[in-house]
Parts: structure tokens; sequence; C-alpha cells
């Protein structure tokens, strides 16, 4: 007598524990990386949403006489388009051959670890990236101050916010880590495909990245309160309304995963989706410390030309910044200022490279291009051009 249909086979069971399976371990490994972090719970959005990265800045009012009326200090947070979070497709396949040669288990286990360990390294490494781009800028002169310094500086940045940071996490490239500690011993902790080590120089987490994650001599370093994980359900994507059906968690769900077999080629399919973005939504609150074992104080050759308005005058500064963290202050006098390699001008006036700056013609104006600390970079003077 046939089997009635419908009926749940040996085959269907294999399949439904592989998808439950795979995303079960997705979401263990992200909710792993979480807790390392100490991140929140992921914040979903729908498919489409532009995430914006932010700067911010906070300008006091002048003191007052008495009685005069008191005017707002000025608080600013400029929004910047990152990117759009969309589903993202993948799909791998493992051919009958390879499953005659290694068998059923060793093929898909192998596979599936590999095509897992992928999208997760998709996320992180666009993260990475980012993080790369952070706005605090700091230049040291060995690791143990470049760790230190980069810390200094986040904690500084949202300290000017008035946001708390609680703990700061660090990124560092691994080799660095080994050279600065030579034979001592340190435990290093290895989970899921990451390297990190708790507690370490006033870091609640270090984290230990290679060559191509985090050029060596350089520290990244933020609050775990800027790092933000957002996602798209993969159940509201216009996959799922199309009627393609693909196993989620159940819970947060992270990643959707569906295995089917090819007949017309002899594979097995994998096909996984995902919208996952992790995120540090102040850029201005990410420090980059680079290490300077030679430090020399750079060149900057200014031009002054009459302004657009009597009394000012419109001065250029090449080369352009070393990094876009750097500042620019100035100082105008009777004669240039005396600038030294990490040199703090912190109280000179700030200039953003474009404005007009008001001047005396005949007078000196001193540019510094300076790091996030304000420690001189680079220099340069001119007489002034006034209109």
């Amino acid at each position: 007598m046939a089997a009635k249909n419908n009926l749940t086979m040996t085959s269907d069971v294999q399949v439904t524990a592989r998808e439950i399976d795979f995303v079960t371990r997705f979401a263990r490994n992200w909710q792993h990386l979480r807790d390392i972090l100490g991140i929140m719970r992921p914040i979903k959005k729908q498919p489409g949403t532009v995430l914006k990265s932010k700067t911010a800045s906070v300008t006091l009012a002048q003191s007052v006489g008495e009685g005069e009326e008191i005017p707002y200090s000025k608080a600013t947070v400029i929004e910047k388009d990152y990117a759009n979070i969309n589903v993202e497709k993948y799909a791998k396949a493992v051919s009958i051959e390879a499953i005659k040669e290694y068998g059923y288990d060793v093929a898909v286990a192998m596979t599936d670890e590999a095509f897992l360990y992928e999208l997760q390294t998709n996320v992180t490494n666009r993260f990475y990236d980012y993080l790369n781009t952070g706005l605090l800028t700091v230049s040291e002169t060995n690791w143990q101050r470049a760790l230190a310094m980069a810390k200094g500086a986040v904690i500084n940045k949202f300290k000017q916010m008035h946001r708390t940071a609680t703990n700061v996490v660090g990124f560092v490239n691994v080799m660095d880590l080994y050279d600065y500690l030579g034979g001592a011993d340190i435990t290093i902790q290895t989970e899921f495909g990451f390297q990190y080590i708790k507690n370490f120089m006033g870091y609640s987490t270090v984290f230990l990245l290679s060559d191509e994650e985090i050029k060596r001599g350089r520290v990244i370093a933020t609050p775990v309160e800027n790092i933000v994980l957002y996602y798209i359900d993969p159940a509201d994507s216009d996959f799922a309304r199309a009627g393609l059906d693909y196993r989620t968690d159940g819970e947060t769900n992270l990643v959707g995963f569906h295995v089917q077999g090819n007949y017309s080629t002899a594979v097995s399919e994998s096909f996984a989706i995902m919208g996952l973005t992790l995120f540090a939504e102040y850029q201005d609150g990410i420090a980059v410390a680079d290490i300077d074992e030679t430090p020399t104080l750079g060149t900057l050759t200014v031009t002054s030309a009459a302004g657009s308005a009597t009394g000012e005058t419109k001065i250029t500064v090449t080369p352009a910044k070393e990094a876009s963290g750097n500042v620019y202050k100035y100082k105008v006098g009777d004669s240039a200022e005396t600038v030294t390699y990490g040199q703090n001008v912190r109280t000179w006036s700030t200039w953003d490279g474009k404005s007009d700056i008001t001047a005396a013609t005949g007078k000196k104006i001193t540019v510094v291009e300076a790091d996030a600390t304000y420690k001189a970079q680079k220099a340069g003077n001119a007489t002034v051009t006034a209109k």
C-alpha cells in the first residue's frame, strides 16, 4: 500500500533540522557578539530604510551681564546618509559528487559552516570599514599611548555631547598586540570567529583584527553606547510575500534559510536572506589613533587673497587634510607663530577650511592642521591680503 500524502519523510526531517540548526547558530553567534559588546536588543527596520551617521557639536553662548537676557547655547547634530538597509540574498550548493566523496554529513556540515561564517564576515567587514572612517583622529608615538588617547578622545567627546559612555570597545591589529606584549602571558578569548580580550588597559573589550580589517599601527575606539545593530525581519521582505519560504529562529529573525534539492543539476541548494547592519551612530564618536614613530611637523602651503567683504581675507591651504577628522586652527599677528609637532593649539581660532577670515593686510596668519586632540600635525603661514 502506498504511503499517504503529506507524510513527513526522513529527507524532510534532515532538511528541517539543517535549517533550524543554521538559523539557531547564526542567531547565537550574534547574541554572543552583542553580549561581548554590551549592545542591547537589535533595532528592527523596514526594508529600504536609510541609515544616517551623525556628528554632534555644542557651542556655548557667551556670558551676559546682570539683568541681560540669557542667549541660547547652540547644539548641532548633522546627519549624513550612510547606507540603505535592505534584504540581501545569498546561495550555495553542494554537488552530488561532493556528497559521494565525503559523505552527506561531512560535505553539508563543512559548507554550511563556511556559508554561515561568510554571512557573518560580510556584516563585520562592513562595520570595520566604517570604523576606519571615524572622525576623532589622533596621532601618537607608540601603541600604548595610542590605546590610551583613543579611549580618552571618545570619552571626552561623549562628555561634550552630554551622553554617557559606560564602557569603551577597542579594535586593534593582532600583530600590534603581540608585538607590545612580547612574551607576556595574557588570556585571549576566541568565540564564533572573534578574538578578543576582556578588561584590557581600561577597555571593556579589545577585538583583535587582521591586516585586512585594520592596518598595523592603528587603534580604533568607540563607546558601546555608540554601537547599534539594525536588522530587517526576513518575514517582512518581498521574498516572503512572493511565497518563498525561509526558516527563521522565531525570535529576533536575523536571517532566513532554506534548503532544497535540485534534481536537474543533482545538487543540494541552500539559500539565505538577511538585512543586517552593525553600525556606529556618531561618526565623531569613533576615535582612530595612528602611530607616528618619527614625528615631524608637516608643511602647509598657505596663500592669502582679498576676501568677499572689507577687512576679510580668503585663505587657501594645500595639501588637503591628512585625515578627515583633523581640524584647522589659526592665529593672526604681527609675526608668524612658531609651531612644533604635537603642540596643543586648542585655544587658537577654528577655521572650517573655506570661510573668509577677518584680518588686516600686512598681518601674518599661521594655520595649523591638528588632530582631534588639537595636537599640531602640519603648519604654514602667509602675509595677509585683505579687501
